[in-house]
């Protein structure tokens, strides 16, 4: 039997396990996301759905297009300090970058880089969850995500810029080509990446070469935790939003100076494609044996 003195303290509710104390990012849509990485009470979305910026291409195609065209632009403090978050909406056609959605995130970027400039520094975060371009906007998607490209390496030299990978969705296509330009990638086991996706791979090369319903096999190959043991992506975080919140944080304190970015070290990615037999059965393992990850690429 407990003493009185004991059974006082006793707390009226027994403490949560860990993992229901955990802030899920991967169940967050992407304005949820942008709110809840800012400090609290910054928030202040640009082009926010009541400025009806749709894209013009979707109706005539007979889709019903959003308000916002699937991509949230934010700015706030993080840390104290100025931010813009860009959130890619994958509940949205995937994700897939159009040409409304797309140009939002280089304006953005773009404004980041003329913050700096005028000695108003600005910290730029990315939610990248996105199948990549639009197929019924295609042309003008692929154009604009090349200016997202450009505005990511001119603003990279002024400031870290920081992607996050958080859901089953993942990144593919040429938002791929924007995760890699970021200066620091954050992923969590759930995220995906990859040039091509997994169902697009099945689809042109057949089940024999991927099979797109194997789950265990397409995150071995292209999941999250297989991107940061090979040393393609800076941080594995669990699904938490103060895990995500740290990892930020750490990313911003540890800027890369010029030459040090993923996308710059090219004679490094030569050398670890060289001795590979495109023939021959690649497996997870095999490549975190041939790719061993660095601690810092910086």
């Amino acid at each position: 039997m407990s003493r009185p003195d004991e059974a006082r303290h006793e707390p009226l509710t027994p403490p949560r396990p860990l993992f229901l104390a955990r802030q899920s990012v991967v169940e967050m849509t992407a304005r949820q996301r942008a709110h809840a990485l800012l400090d609290p009470g910054s928030f202040r979305e640009l082009l926010d759905p009541f400025e009806r910026l749709e894209s013009p291409w979707l109706a005539r195609q007979g889709i019903v297009p959003q308000s916002d065209d699937g991509v949230v632009i934010a700015r706030g403090t993080f840390g104290g300090e100025q931010a813009v978050v860009a959130a890619i909406e994958s509940a949205f056609q995937g994700g897939s970058m159009g040409e409304v959605s797309a140009m939002k995130i280089a304006c953005a970027l773009d404004l980041a880089r003329a913050d700096h400039e005028a000695g108003r520094p600005v910290r730029p975060i990315l939610f990248l969850e996105t199948g990549g371009v639009r197929l019924q906007e295609a042309n003008l998607g692929l154009g604009i995500i090349a200016e997202i490209h450009a505005a990511l390496v001119a603003l990279r030299r002024l400031t870290p810029v920081v992607g996050i990978l958080a859901g089953p969705v993942g990144c593919f296509g040429g938002m791929s080509l924007a995760a890699a330009l970021c200066s620091h990638l954050i992923v969590t086991r759930e995220a995906r990446l990859g040039m091509n996706g997994p169902e697009v791979i099945e689809q042109e090369a057949g089940i024999d070469e991927l099979d797109a319903s194997d789950r265990r096999l397409v995150w071995s190959l292209l999941g999250g935790e297989q991107r940061y043991a090979t040393g393609l992506a800076d941080a594995l975080v669990d699904d938490d939003l103060d895990a995500v919140k740290r990892a930020v944080h750490k990313a911003f304190a540890h800027p890369r100076g010029p030459g040090h970015h993923r996308t710059e070290q090219i004679d490094l990615y030569l050398e670890r494609l060289a001795p590979l037999d495109p023939s021959a059965d690649l497996t997870g393992p095999t490549l975190r044996t041939l790719w061993p990850r660095e601690d810092d690429h910086g």
